[in-house]
């Protein structure tokens, strides 16, 4: 073929990325900029599985703000203090609305809920009876033995099961502690029998949670390439049957409770209570009211787990650090006793350690997205309405411009500094910040200084024989929230000298 005929084919094919970019280009603005993203697929398949190291190696080339393409969609990704705070605070109110896709649309009604909703009178309503309601000082100190009860339990187990030195898989233990202390929190249920085994309402509650992670996953990559969503159709009859058993089993709960109190008289403090006798003072919906009974649950049962599981991995890597944490808790509460929240004041060193963990290790290292409700400009980028914007919280925190040697588990440096880790400062936000902050933060601290102290004040920590501290596996699995990839495994040795130290401290309420 005349080489001359082959010219205007070979203009046509150059014209078809140029205009497809100048197309971007009207359509979006001036994105920041980011990995060259493929035609339809965007950067699905450059994304690495653990998200918060490939956006922090991304972030070293293309910059603190960037863009990454799920599919046709764009997502901008900050990973500085600064820039958190421009997203979280400066244009708080146009980047508070949430990106929803199918599954998540179905689970919350539409966000009905608190987690899913878009920043608007619902969520400022919903938000309102968080603060003043439910995670108020007053009920969380009434549900302090609780939280206490659960904490002792899991010392009584790991005191039966690592005798005579046998290592025991921390993990197994601390989700015992977070299954039963948000189901009793929320539900006023211990889903388990006499014998320690779940009874027949936990294994629904069990089966539901499971059920909903499987539907929910059955979607994967077509959430982001539009195209495809017909050969992966919501499977309406599932989600509605998984809404259905869901709803069955919490107005089972709800119905409990209300006859409780009609024979009592009063109502307790459980959060099932509170919504039960709040719902016509803040006109709360069925939907809403079961949301938010399963928002705390989706927030409150693994984020714990992880939280003090990485803490006792840098314990047992640092022990010059866990000694000197014993010996705070020796000298303020002693070893005639067991530790209790009303200690917490007195114990710089371990919220020390409870901060330095969260900042090193944050659940969540990747904020949940929120999504534009008005385009605004961020870093004299254009932020279109729509967009996603996530905040790389794992990033922030190992910023050697932000925090001097941040690969080191150093407690000290909450010490010499009062550095607030509930949103006021963009260095550390293992909760968020601004209009989405988590309201149930102080809830989660308390519970994971009641873990990390009873732990510490109880047992010495130590790898088993043979296992060096650089034989830990300190890379976090793939997810939304971050595991160790590999469970822990430890020797718990008593440091207590009376028995009933290691008893469960019941109770009944």
């Amino acid at each position: 073929m005349d080489t001359a005929a082959l010219l205007p084919v070979a203009l046509a094919l150059m014209a078809i990325p140029v205009t497809a970019l100048l197309l971007s280009r009207l359509r979006f603005g001036r994105l920041p900029p980011g990995p060259r993203p493929w035609p339809v697929l965007g950067n699905l398949f450059q994304i690495q599985p653990v998200r918060c190291r490939c956006f922090a190696e991304w972030a070293a080339r293309y910059g603190p703000i960037m863009t990454v393409w799920f599919g046709s969609t764009p997502m901008v990704v900050v990973s500085t203090p600064e820039l958190a705070q421009e997203v979280l605070r400066t244009h708080d109110q146009h980047l508070a609305d949430r990106s929803r896709n199918r599954s998540s649309e179905r689970f919350s009604r539409g966000g009905m809920d608190l987690i899913w909703a878009d920043y608007g009178p619902h969520y400022i309503k919903v938000r309102k009876l968080c603060n003043l309601e439910l995670f108020t000082p007053r009920r969380l100190e009434a549900l302090r033995p609780v939280r206490e009860d659960e904490v002792t339990a899991m010392v009584e187990s790991v005191h039966a099961a690592g005798k005579g030195g046998r290592p025991v898989a921390v993990r197994e233990f601390l989700a015992m502690v977070g299954f039963n202390n948000i189901t009793r929190l929320a539900f006023g249920k211990r889903f388990l029998t006499a014998a320690g085994e779940l009874d027949e309402q936990g294994r629904e509650f069990k089966e539901i949670v499971n059920n909903g992670i499987k539907i929910g996953a059955s979607l994967s990559i077509a959430e982001h390439i539009r195209w495809l969503r017909w050969l992966t159709p919501v499977d309406e009859v599932a989600y509605q049957a998984h809404g259905d058993r869901r709803d069955r089993l919490t107005v089972k709960i709800m119905e409990e409770h209300a006859s409780a109190l009609e024979r009592s008289g009063a109502s307790k403090q459980h959060f099932v209570d509170a919504l039960f006798t709040l719902r016509d003072k803040y006109d709360l919906s069925d939907d809403t009211v079961i949301g938010l009974l399963w928002d705390m649950i989706t927030a409150g049962t693994d984020t714990t787990v992880i939280t003090v599981e990485w803490a006792v991995a840098e314990l047992v890597r640092n022990p010059t650090v866990q000694h000197k944490v014993q010996e705070e808790l020796d000298r303020v509460v002693g070893r005639d006793r067991v530790l209790s929240e009303t200690d917490f004041p007195n114990l710089p060193y371990l919220q020390a350690i409870v901060k330095e963990s969260l900042r090193l290790h944050p659940p969540t290292p990747l904020m949940l997205p929120h999504r534009a409700s008005a385009a605004v400009k961020v870093a004299g980028y254009d932020i279109p309405k729509g967009a996603s914007v996530t905040v790389n919280v794992w990033a922030i925190a190992r910023d050697p411009e932000a925090w001097d040697s941040p690969l080191e588990f150093r407690p000290e440096r909450f010490l010499h500094d009062n550095i607030d880790i509930k949103g006021c400062d963009y260095r550390v936000l293992p909760f968020g910040a601004g209009r989405r902050v988590c309201p149930g933060a102080q809830l989660g601290i308390n519970l994971v200084a009641s873990m990390i102290g009873h732990l510490l004040h109880h047992f010495t920590w130590a790898l088993p024989d043979g296992t060096r501290p650089e034989d830990i596996d300190m890379m976090e699995s793939p997810g939304l929230i971050t595991f160790m990839r590999t469970p822990l495994q430890v020797v718990a040795t008593p440091r207590l000298e009376k028995e009933e130290l290691y008893k469960r401290v019941a109770a009944e309420m």
